[in-house]
């Protein structure tokens, strides 16, 4: 579980998935009956043979089209938070991947993670927004509005396959990585064909490629014609403690600091605070959505200053009692999106806007 500091690689499957050697061509046969599942699945709610929710709300979905850390909830709570300061009353909905029960849940800040999923108990902490969760995300967005009247639009985290609630604008969200090889699974990354065809059932608004801000700038992928809006990603200046405590990244350099990551590529992660000059003395890279269990097990023993994502401090600092000597540390990432990303957004919502 935990490595040696140094440069993190890519995991073998994601490197495979960046190019069509021999094993991806082994397995392109299977990625075309993939492709034909998807078509069918699509014709059957395009058709109307399986039933689209339609709400009395616009519903922005944020996806990615990629497997694995796209930048789905960062932008999901950027995009909250620019509604909010533009005189929306977002709410969201999510699935909550992770979580122990596929019941209906309202998140407040306290909820566990093992009951709210770790990603949209991290989004109601950021945004203060009302959030809730459930198997069937129509479902979790009809209990969101019957418990909050207010609520004037629906921002759905990681819904981009989800085809069973209606929306008004969907987003794709890319990141350095691309289309990888450009083949489905398994053979490639794509969860769904890519570029889609101009007169595709369900295919997204608006395209959203976001990068490192200390990175160069990657390639666009394919558009087909679609709007396409760059974003960078950096670690903020600062990181929280569980008490709320609030510290300059920069003090621990020098620090002996153990780096933990739980999230779909926490290599970026590590990459990241070595950039902004934390050197870790060690890594542990967890499986995105980890059970809590495997947060226990970093406590005790050698007390190296934690340093973790803030998807990783909805379980972490759970875990640690009033008064415990281990220090245990969350560094923000910040999503920065281009302006016009957000007045194409704005654009596309100001039909349902309400008269204030």
């Amino acid at each position: 579980m935990s490595q040696a500091a140094g440069q993190t690689e890519p995991s073998t499957w994601e490197r495979r998935a960046q190019s069509r050697g021999l094993l991806n061509r082994v397995l392109w046969p299977v990625s075309l009956l993939y492709r034909l599942l998807i078509a069918i699945r699509r014709w059957l709610y395009a058709s109307g043979l399986f039933k689209v929710h339609r709400l009395h709300v616009p519903v922005v979905v944020v996806g990615n089209v990629v497997v694995g850390g796209a930048g789905k909830t960062p932008c999901t709570i950027a995009l909250v938070n620019h509604l909010r300061e533009n005189g929306w009353h977002p709410g969201v909905v999510s699935r909550g991947h992770g979580r122990n029960t596929t019941e209906v849940a309202h998140v407040l800040s306290d909820t566990p993670a093992a009951v709210a999923g770790d990603e949209p108990l991290l989004i109601r902490r950021r945004t203060g927004a009302p959030v809730c969760v459930a198997a069937r995300r129509a479902e979790a967005a009809r209990a969101l509005l019957a418990a909050h009247a207010q609520v004037d639009v629906l921002v759905c985290d990681d819904g981009l396959q989800h085809l069973a609630l209606g929306r008004q604008l969907a987003i794709a969200v890319f990141d350095d990585r691309g289309t990888g090889n450009g083949w489905l699974l398994p053979a490639g990354l794509l969860r769904e064909p890519w570029p889609p065809a101009r007169q595709s059932a369900f295919r997204p608004d608006l395209l959203l490629q976001q990068h490192r801000e200390d990175a160069p700038t990657p390639a666009v992928v394919p558009t087909a014609g679609l709007p396409m809006f760059r974003a960078k990603r950096r670690l903020a200046s600062h990181i929280v403690g569980p008490g709320d405590e609030i510290m300059a990244l920069s003090e621990l350099q020098g620090q002996a600091v153990t780096a933990v990551a739980g999230i779909a590529r926490p290599q970026v992660f590590f990459d990241m605070l070595r950039s902004a000059g934390i050197t870790p003395v060690s890594e542990v890279a967890l499986p995105d959505h980890a059970d809590t269990s495997a947060y226990a097990e970093l406590l005790g023993g050698e007390q190296h200053t934690l340093i973790c994502t803030e998807k990783d401090a909805t379980k972490l600092f759970a875990l640690l009692p009033a008064g415990s000597p281990q220090k245990a540390w969350a560094v923000p990432l910040e999503l920065v999106p281009e302006a016009a990303f957000f007045a194409a957004v704005d654009a596309r919502l100001a039909a349902w806007r309400p008269a204030r």
